[in-house]
């Protein structure tokens, strides 16, 4: 992958176990990695077929949003223009 970040790739940083109180510890190698800090926010999604769970960064899931609403924004106006240049024009 060259290094670069990727959604779509996938890695197994090991097991956990939960505890009795339902924590989880994640392994020190994945939050190094990672960049998950002591006080670090995650947000919890159900995983594929609600057979596991999903954990990502607060930030990272702001930033793919912020990217998205973006890419929205400009569709949005590239279909306000469409829709005003085929009435304009007349056509249907």
């Amino acid at each position: 992958m060259g290094g670069k970040e990727s959604w779509h790739e996938f890695k197994c940083f090991g097991s956990a176990t939960v505890g009795p109180r339902g924590q989880v510890v994640i392994p020190a190698h994945a939050r190094k990695e990672l960049g998950i800090e002591l006080g670090a926010t995650l947000l919890v999604f159900s995983g594929p077929g609600r057979k596991g769970l999903t954990l990502f960064k607060a930030d990272a899931v702001e930033q793919l949003v912020k990217m998205v609403s973006e890419q929205l924004t400009t569709v949005e106006s590239l279909l306000t223009s469409h829709t005003k240049s085929k009435v304009d024009s007349g056509s249907s």
